[in-house]
């Protein structure tokens, strides 16, 4: 079940994330909730088949910002592990790194519930 405690044993720096919603608990809640739905999970899988790197820059990028307004460390460090490769157009196999990625997205998802 989402709680602040629940955030905290996940690695989340609550006070950071609270902060820039205003301090509004339920809103901060709402904004973690949607997170883990955001398309750009799925769009950067996509784009990382398909070798296009533009797009999965662009969709790690989103996912980075998303993470860090929240303060969800340990997604965010998962995302920026991407983020620089992809901007600098290299070309590896990233499949270990958006593993990774969607190992924090389900983790992040079973603290919801």
């Amino acid at each position: 079940m989402l709680s602040m405690e629940a955030l905290k044993e996940y690695g989340v720096k609550t006070n950071d994330g609270l902060k820039r919603c205003c301090n509004m608990e339920a809103f901060y809640f709402k904004m973690i909730t949607a997170s883990v739905s955001d398309g750009n999970f799925e769009k950067l899988g996509g784009a990382l088949a398909e070798n296009n790197l533009k797009e999965a820059f662009e969709a790690a990028h989103a996912l980075k910002g998303i993470a860090g307004n929240l303060a969800l460390d340990p997604l965010y460090d998962a995302v920026c592990d991407i983020v620089e490769p992809l901007r600098a157009g290299e070309s590896k196999d990233y499949t270990e790194s958006y593993q990774r990625i969607m190992k924090e997205r389900e983790r992040l998802a079973a603290i919801i519930g």
